[in-house]
C-alpha cells in the first residue's frame, strides 16, 4: 500500500494532469487536506474515518463562528471526497467517499443590473485616454460573452479575430468553449487596440504613464497584464460614477449577461454552455428571476391588476 505522503501527492498529480483541474484548485486541495491530516492526526489513508471526519467537521464549525463560511467547510469535504475517490481508483482500502456529505448551502443571492443599469455603467469611461478606451472594451467585452474575469485576464491580443465575432476561452477545468462578441464589443476593442504603442501581448493591460515598459520601447515579453484587483477597482468606480448604488463586481456582468439571454427567450442549457458551467444546476439559479411566465400568471390573476 502506498504512503499517505505518496498517494496524496498522486492524488494532486492527477487532478492536473488527467483531469484539467488549475494549478490553484490543486494548491487549495492541498491546504484542505493538510488540515484535516494535521488536525485528526491522521498518518495513514487507514486512519480515514467516520469518527475523524465528524471530529473534523465538528471543528471546523467552531471555525465558522469566526468568519470560515459554511461554502468553504464544504471545499474541505470535496477535496476528502475526491482524495477518496482517487485511492479507490487505485485500488486502495479506504473509507468509501459517499460516506462525506456535505452541508446545504442557503441559496444564493445574485446581484443583477436592469438593462437601463447595464447602459449606464457601460458608458461610464468616457474620453479617449488609453485607460478610457481600455476599460469600455473591457466593460463591454465582459457584458457581451459572460465570462469569468480570470478567463479575461487571460485574453491575449491575438485572440481576437478582426472578421469573426466567435472568440474560444479557456475556462475552468481547462475546458475550452465559444463566446460571441457583439458589435460593440467588437469595435470598442479595435479602437483600444489601434491606440496602443506597446507590443505586450496582454489585451487588456496597465497604461502607467511613470512606467518605462508601458511606453513604444517596451520589451517583447514584458506582461503589463491587468490584475484582477485592478479591475474590481476600476468597476466599483465606474458604478459610482453611473450612480449605481449596488455592490458590483466583475461577476455581476456575468450574472447580467445570463439573465439577459433567458429574459429574451434563451433555453437554459444554451445559456449553460455559453457560461462554462459544468452542471446545469449551476445555470438554473438564474430561472427565477427571469421567468417571464409567472409574471403573466401575475398580471391575469391578481386583483389589483
Amino acid at each position: 500500500m502506498p504512503s499517505l505522503k505518496d498517494l496524496h501527492s498522486d492524488f494532486l498529480e492527477d487532478l492536473e494532469v488527467a483531469h484539467g483541474r488549475s494549478a490553484r484548485t490543486a494548491k487549495n486541495y492541498d491546504a484542505y487536506l493538510q488540515r484535516f491530516y494535521e488536525r485528526e492526526h491522521i498518518s495513514s489513508i487507514g486512519d480515514i474515518s467516520e469518527e475523524t471526519v465528524r471530529h473534523f467537521r465538528r471543528y471546523l464549525s467552531t471555525l465558522g463562528r469566526d468568519g470560515l463560511s459554511l461554502a468553504t467547510q464544504n471545499y474541505h469535504f470535496i477535496a476528502l471526497r475526491q482524495f477518496l475517490k482517487y485511492a479507490s481508483r487505485r485500488g486502495v482500502k479506504a473509507l468509501g467517499p459517499e460516506t462525506i456529505q456535505l452541508a446545504k448551502l442557503a441559496e444564493r443571492d445574485i446581484d443583477v443590473l436592469y438593462p437601463e443599469e447595464v447602459d449606464q455603467l457601460l458608458q461610464a469611461p468616457e474620453g479617449d485616454t488609453l485607460d478610457a478606451l481600455r476599460d469600455r472594451a473591457l466593460l463591454e467585452v465582459l457584458y457581451s460573452t459572460g465570462m469569468r474575469l480570470s478567463e479575461l485576464l487571460s485574453l491575449d491580443r491575438d485572440d481576437i479575430r478582426a472578421k469573426s465575432a466567435e472568440l474560444p476561452i479557456r475556462g475552468k477545468g481547462n475546458k475550452v468553449r465559444v463566446v460571441f462578441l457583439s458589435p460593440s464589443a467588437k469595435e470598442a476593442i479595435k479602437e483600444y487596440v489601434e491606440g496602443r504603442s506597446d507590443v505586450d501581448a496582454a489585451l487588456f493591460i496597465r497604461h502607467n504613464p511613470a512606467s518605462a515598459k508601458a511606453t513604444a520601447g517596451a520589451e517583447k515579453g514584458d506582461d503589463l497584464r491587468l490584475s484582477p484587483r485592478s479591475v474590481q477597482r476600476l468597476m466599483k468606480k465606474y458604478a459610482t460614477k453611473a450612480g449605481l448604488t449596488k455592490d458590483i463586481s466583475p461577476h455581476t456582468l456575468r450574472h447580467s449577461f445570463a439573465t439577459d439571454l433567458l429574459s429574451n427567450g434563451a433555453d437554459v442549457r444554451q445559456v449553460q454552455q455559453l457560461l462554462g458551467h459544468a452542471s446545469i444546476t449551476t445555470t438554473q439559479i438564474y430561472t427565477h428571476l427571469t421567468d417571464v411566465h409567472l409574471k403573466e400568471v401575475h398580471d391575469l390573476y391578481h386583483r389589483r391588476n
